[in-house]
């Protein structure tokens, strides 16, 4: 990746809907060019998907929590199970494996804690291979970046 990689990137996390002619003149590059590099970013994984940012309080997505899973075993088959499991379900929106004491941290939403109880009661603890699980529930956000530091 060179500079002008980077820059591409950049403006894309920051408006991934702007014109290829806008962009062609931020980065300094006609616009044939500058869709054949966007291409082989794609093309390499380095550009994954485009999408929107969504508020999820106004979709009535009031509460989101955190919660730390310690599981029974951690072969690899057992976690490829247990992501699978997760997959399922809409409130979770991040899973990450995790190193220390607790094994995975899952970031959900929910849109009460009626609906997460359910969710947790219905869904969560009826995955197998869970040892414990701790929440936490955010009081707000405070820091979101949804733009990578590119340099």
């Amino acid at each position: 990746m060179d500079k002008i990689d980077r820059q591409v990137i950049t403006a894309l996390q920051r408006d991934g809907r702007r014109t290829l002619s806008d962009l062609s003149e931020e980065v300094g590059l006609s616009a044939t060019p500058l869709a054949r590099r966007i291409a082989r970013l794609e093309r390499e994984g380095v550009i994954t998907g485009y999408s929107a940012r969504v508020d999820a309080e106004r979709l009535g997505l009031d509460l989101t929590a955190f919660i730390l899973v310690e599981l029974e075993t951690q072969t690899r088959a057992a976690l490829d199970r247990f992501e699978a499991e997760l997959r399922r379900f809409d409130e979770v929106m991040e899973c990450h494996l995790m190193t220390g004491s607790r094994d995975i941290l899952i970031r959900a939403v929910a849109a009460d804690l009626k609906a997460f109880d359910r969710f947790l009661e219905e869904g969560l603890m009826q995955v197998g291979n869970i040892r414990s699980m701790r929440s936490s529930f955010a009081l707000r956000t405070m820091i979101r970046k949804d733009e990578l530091p590119l340099g």
